[in-house]
């Protein structure tokens, strides 16, 4: 019962301290000036310290399996629970064509870096190397606001497309980012509050670990799915938040920002650094669905420009059918890695038939019966 409790413990202090990082993180920077867009990005980044410190605590601990499942299972998680509940509780979530473009293209160059990655065709340190290459260049444009783009050599009509985008993107997250002015105390209390969720994170990870080998709970499931899930908690809960709100517009690149941080420091740096071990079938069984249904909700929300509640229903629905897959993959087929792999690509294929926008609307008709913006 101790572990138990150390669980509970170690995640209600992770999850509640998180809000507490990211509200004062928001108040540094905008002291410091960002951009609303990178506003976004390092609030992603706080909020994502709970799984991004269960999964390093359980790779150095030598659980890879856990480690791995933690950050993918959390990414396919942040989608049903940020976009698919988000456009559900706000009926639907209107989106920038630009803005799906500019985030998504991020979002699909790092979700299939990860896939080579895990697969094993990529080394890891050249996967962390394309993925932060990428970053890197996506967070210097949120941070210049896409100015002066024309000095890096760029063609002038992608200079603008690109400027254009990051209005956009500022424009839907100025609602939902508010913070005040911060102060030295913000700082203070930012980093006490960091260290704390750090600690509470890894006893969080250590508890549930030890009670999977007590129980016998294969290591992708208590990763993928309980550690996921449970950490992934306050994305959810402020994504609900906004989008009853009318505010449900910023769940997307909160949603693509988190797990796009997920895999570059939860999984491929302390890869490089503590190691991946040896490929995996569970493992690419989850990551396959995270790619596959990272390009289904964001092949929805570029054709209708947005996501409605239907569509909401589906992803919901797909992660139930992800979280079967996951199980039957840690118990059923567990010997069998080649088998835990093609059922993986299998179902996530399966959920992009059933979640594809096949049904053709006519012209000027959109989506959902919903003002095109």
């Amino acid at each position: 019962m101790s572990a138990v409790a150390a669980f509970l413990a170690g995640a209600v202090v992770s999850l509640a301290t998180s809000w507490l990082l990211v509200s004062r993180l928001e108040r540094v920077g905008e002291r410091l000036g960002l951009s609303e867009a990178l506003l976004g990005v390092v609030a992603a980044l706080a909020a994502d310290a709970p799984e991004i410190t269960s999964a390093v605590s359980a790779l150095a601990s030598g659980q890879q399996r856990v480690g791995a499942g933690v950050v993918l299972g959390s990414n396919v998680f942040n989608l049903a629970a940020l976009l698919g509940l988000g456009a559900v509780v706000a009926g639907r979530i209107g989106l920038h064509r630009k803005v799906v473009a500019l985030g998504g293209a991020v979002a699909i160059w790092v979700a299939v870096v990860c896939l080579a990655v895990v697969a094993g065709v990529l080394p890891v340190a050249a996967g962390l190397i394309l993925a932060a290459a990428v970053l890197g260049l996506y967070m210097f444009l949120l941070g210049t606001e896409g100015r002066n783009l024309g000095r890096l050599g760029l063609p002038r009509r992608w200079a603008v497309w690109l400027r254009s985008a990051v209005s956009e993107e500022e424009v839907e997250l100025e609602a939902a980012i508010r913070p005040g002015r911060g102060r030295w105390p913000d700082a203070v209390v930012a980093a006490a509050a960091l260290v704390v969720v750090v600690v509470a994170s890894v006893a969080m990870e250590r508890a549930a670990s030890a009670l999977g080998q007590r129980y016998a709970v294969p290591q992708i499931v208590t990763g993928g799915l309980v550690l996921a899930a449970v950490t992934s908690l306050p994305n959810a809960v402020a994504a609900v938040y906004l989008a009853a709100r009318g505010r449900g517009a910023a769940t997307l690149s909160t949603a693509l920002n988190s797990n796009t941080l997920n895999v570059v420091a939860g999984l491929l740096l302390p890869g490089v650094l503590i190691g991946l071990g040896p490929a995996s079938g569970q493992a690419g069984l989850v990551t396959a669905w995270y790619v596959v249904l990272t390009l289904a909700v964001l092949t929805l929300a570029w054709r209708y420009r947005g996501l409605g509640r239907g569509a909401g229903l589906l992803v919901i629905a797909a992660y139930f059918v992800f979280a079967v897959s996951v199980v039957a993959s840690g118990y059923a087929l567990a010997g069998i890695p080649a088998l835990a792999t093609v059922l993986g690509v299998s179902t996530a294929l399966l959920a992009v038939a059933v979640l594809a926008p096949w049904p053709q609307m006519s012209p000027g008709q959109p989506a959902d019966g919903c003002p095109r913006r």
